[in-house]
């Protein structure tokens, strides 16, 4: 029987089947606002107009849709101040903070590499 829920475990995070929740997952968190909003929070709690800020360029329909998303996937947490208007603050879970590690890894990457991939469009491109 515990074979049994390992097995259907790894089968839902099986990137590779298109019916696995992994692959649901990794669709929603694998797109730039979120990975965006992930790298801004950081260590921090910010409030909806100040991550609206930090992420340049988002709308306040996309913002609002991608932190449900993490909230929904336990990777942000959020919290209601009880004032008038209404005080909102995220921050990353501890799930979170681990897929931030990562992000930090990819934008290490891009920093380390951008010249390369600059010069390389610029071949293809000619």
């Amino acid at each position: 029987m515990g074979t049994k829920q390992i097995s259907d475990a790894i089968d839902e995070a099986d990137l590779r089947r298109a019916d696995s929740l992994g692959r649901e997952i990794f669709s929603d968190v694998a797109n730039k606002w979120a990975l965006l909003i992930i790298e801004a929070l950081g260590e921090r709690t910010l409030r909806f107009s100040e991550l609206r800020d930090e992420v340049e360029g988002i709308s306040h329909k996309m913002l609002t849709q991608n932190l449900r998303m993490l909230e929904r996937n336990g990777l942000a947490a959020r919290k209601v101040h009880p004032t008038v208007p209404p005080k909102v603050e995220y921050t990353l879970t501890e799930p979170g903070q681990a897929l931030r590690a990562t992000v930090d890894g990819m934008c290490d990457w891009t920093h380390r590499y951008i010249g390369h991939i600059e010069a390389a469009r610029t071949r293809f491109d000619a």
